[in-house]
């Protein structure tokens, strides 16, 4: 079958020949993927730099699509830890890893949409004790995963949602309260002001940019008692960030982690078909940009905004 395949972690996927994987388990199918996207989980999958990779080449990257079963039916799902990934004309899929899908979607749009989607409605539904009318703060919000965190936490009733990132334009062009350009000089004050009553960010950055919003944030906490839950879900701006221990000791601040081993896999399942339905009533906005399989490798080196989904 033809395939994207990983031989190097430090060059992009090329289209080529890859043998088809073969149905060993109870609850395994054999489908025609239709669509997968190229998330940011699937590059770091590709480069070795991602926190589950085995270090096992070759492999196919992708980590969930949608898929035609044998008999017809379309289903999204996702894979567990595997060499045979998404981005391939075919895929084995475990049945209790997907969820069934209207005939009528559109499998593109649930394959660019249902990864970034996951990714904040998984943290607001399993990582904190979330309820209607917190305030939610979104760091990295000028990103693919970070702009639709904006939509998916009002959608959960967030009661004000706030914006950080670098990007003046696109935070200017979000739904939202209020946003806080990292760039601008007076990045620091506003961090401390929406900060000061927050309940919960998501953060799709880490690295410096967590540790100096931190500084600016504690200290002027309103009320030390009130929680402020901290969700790390990306490291967009680096891998490490040197968190001040006054920030853990001056108030009462949790800091949890969002992905894969962190949440069960049955809740993320048990997510998949609300999430799948939210997308196809055209309730979250996401560009999209549809690429032929065998434009894999040009694919890849994408700069735009628009969410690639690679077509077999």
């Amino acid at each position: 079958m033809k395939a994207a395949v990983v031989e190097t972690f430090d060059a992009p996927p090329r289209y080529g020949e890859f043998a088809e994987p073969r149905v060993e388990g109870e609850h395994e199918m054999l489908v025609d993927v239709l669509a997968a996207g190229l998330h940011h989980r699937v590059r770091s999958q590709a480069s070795g730099s991602h926190y589950t990779s085995s270090g096992v080449l070759p492999l196919i990257p992708g980590v969930d699509g949608v898929g035609r079963s044998p008999d017809g039916e379309l289903r999204y799902f996702v894979l567990p830890h595997t060499a045979f990934g998404s981005m391939a004309d075919k895929t084995v899929i475990d049945l209790r890893r997907s969820v069934p899908l209207a005939a009528d979607v559109d499998p593109a749009a649930i394959a660019a949409a249902a990864n970034p989607v996951m990714s904040s409605w998984i943290a607001l539904r399993h990582r904190v004790d979330f309820t209607p009318g917190m305030t939610v703060m979104v760091f990295g919000a000028t990103g693919s995963s970070g702009r639709l965190a904006t939509q998916v936490a009002r959608r959960l009733g967030a009661g004000r949602v706030v914006a950080v990132g670098r990007d003046a334009r696109k935070l200017a062009a979000l739904d939202v309260d209020a946003t806080i350009d990292l760039s601008a000089a007076s990045a620091d004050h506003r961090l401390a002001t929406e900060g000061a009553e927050a309940d919960v960010v998501l953060d799709y950055l880490w690295g410096p940019v967590t540790a100096r919003a931190l500084r600016a944030i504690v200290p002027a906490r309103t009320d030390d008692q009130r929680q402020l839950t901290w969700i790390e879900i990306g490291s967009m701006a680096g891998a490490e960030s040197a968190i001040p221990s006054a920030a853990l000791r001056a108030t009462r601040l949790s800091l949890v982690g969002s992905g894969q081993g962190s949440v069960a896999p049955g809740d993320i399942v048990a997510d998949l078909g609300d999430i799948a339905s939210e997308i196809a009533s055209g309730a979250y906005h996401l560009d999209v940009r549809k690429v032929p399989l065998s434009q894999v490798e040009s694919a890849w080196e994408a700069t735009d905004d628009a969410r690639v989904v690679l077509i077999p």
